[in-house]
């Protein structure tokens, strides 16, 4: 319970704040799609239609009265839980957000896992050997991953492993001659509920590539905030004692060491992994990946207003989602949070 209660307080800050963003991000967004110029009901029907349709559109989407009272539908329409219809897909929103969503998911969810089993091993090994060939080797890897983004080596790994050396599909999720049923929208997850295990080695297959492209970027950045952390927590008193005392350098590293640089390392790697959402539809765009992010490109260019509010929102509560998670381990893992939210409230 007193570990569980500052933990609570911290939660319910985090949501009150969380709410006032999203609204915030709301307010943004609303009034930047509706400023930006062309008339969706125009691009939505085309240059043949006549203006009679154009008008009846307007008036449909309320794009004819004053921009306060849209954004008051607007509200109303998410507070029941309705995005509107997609002008690009002519679907309600919420359902291609249902549809695309799983899958930008999926991507970001495995490049996120191989940012953590990657770059922070990495920034360890470095931290051991700092000043050795080991160190050398991880901060000029990490210095191209992180130098080049991510749609680069999306086309640098399409080009190594799916031209020259055709290890690895060059695009979509899922071969053809699979019939899977979307269950959950992780084809990962689906194929082994439908017991398929060569459907699941085949997503796997095709998820390897993208999920790498979008993940290097990421693994660089958490191997050098970990080195330089873990070589700034190398100098403290109780690192030399333990070293004065015998232990063995692996033990140091994995208790005492890393745990304490894995704080400051965490919030940043929380925000690259909320970020990738954002940053996928470039990759998304090489591997022609049926994700949100892609599906967000194609809306905001044809200025389809509800996909557009629709796609931002549900990045700003992923992005939001993911720095509570974050926060709450924070806390988790560095006691004087705790006992400082305690002392507060």
């Amino acid at each position: 319970m007193n570990l569980m209660s500052p933990v609570l307080r911290i939660l319910s800050r985090r949501l009150g704040i969380s709410v006032i963003v999203l609204i915030g991000v709301s307010m943004l967004i609303f009034a930047i799609a509706r400023v930006i110029p062309g008339d969706p009901a125009r691009i939505a029907l085309g240059p043949n239609a006549t203006d009679d349709q154009v008008a009846a559109i307007r008036a449909e989407m309320h794009l004819d009265e004053p921009i306060v009272a849209q954004y008051g539908y607007f509200v109303a329409d998410v507070l029941r839980g309705d995005l509107g219809e997609s002008l690009y897909t002519n679907r309600r929103v919420t359902t291609d957000i249902a549809e695309f969503l799983p899958a930008t998911l999926e991507l970001v969810i495995v490049a996120g896992f191989m940012m953590v089993a990657i770059g922070l091993p990495l920034g360890i090994l470095a931290a051991r050997h700092r000043g050795r060939w080991p160190d050398h080797v991880v901060r000029v890897l990490t210095l191209l991953t992180v130098s080049a983004p991510s749609f680069v080596w999306a086309v640098i790994l399409m080009l190594l492993f799916s031209f020259y050396l055709p290890l690895f599909p060059v695009a979509g999720r899922l071969n053809d001659s699979y019939d899977i049923a979307r269950t959950t929208g992780f084809l990962t997850v689906d194929t082994l509920l439908a017991g398929n295990f060569a459907a699941f080695i085949d997503a796997l297959h095709h998820l390897i590539l993208p999920a790498i492209a979008l993940a290097l970027s990421g693994i660089g950045q958490a191997a050098r905030l970990t080195r330089a952390n873990m070589v700034e927590t190398y100098d403290k008193p109780y690192i030399e004692m333990a070293q004065a005392f015998g232990f063995f350098p692996s033990r140091i590293a994995r208790r005492y060491a890393f745990k304490p640089s894995l704080i400051p390392s965490l919030t940043i790697i929380g925000l690259d992994f909320a970020a990738m959402l954002g940053n996928a539809f470039l990759v998304e765009a090489v591997f022609a990946w049926p994700g949100l992010s892609r599906y967000g490109v194609a809306v905001i260019l044809r200025k389809d207003l509800n996909a557009i509010m629709g796609t931002v929102l549900v990045i700003a509560l992923t992005f939001l989602v993911v720095n509570i998670i974050v926060d709450l381990l924070i806390a988790f893992l560095n006691p004087r949070i705790r006992h400082s939210t305690r002392a507060t409230s």
